[in-house]
């Protein structure tokens, strides 16, 4: 079913997301800070990269 793959696909992501933050919190502090003085424009150009490129990674595993 679907609603299964999308709660399974979430809770891969929240495992991904905090293994980082587990493993070096002085470094994702530091990313923080960096992020931060990004401008809005180039945040939106990585976060369409990010999902250009999840949405070929799932085609291709799919």
């Amino acid at each position: 079913m679907i609603w299964d793959d999308l709660l399974a696909a979430l809770a891969l992501v929240l495992v991904i997301e905090g293994i980082v933050p587990f493993l070096s919190p002085k470094m994702v502090r530091s990313a923080m800070q960096g992020i931060d003085r990004m401008s809005d424009g180039m945040l939106r150009r990585m976060g369409f990269v990010l999902m250009l490129f999840g949405c070929l990674l799932l085609y291709f595993v799919r």
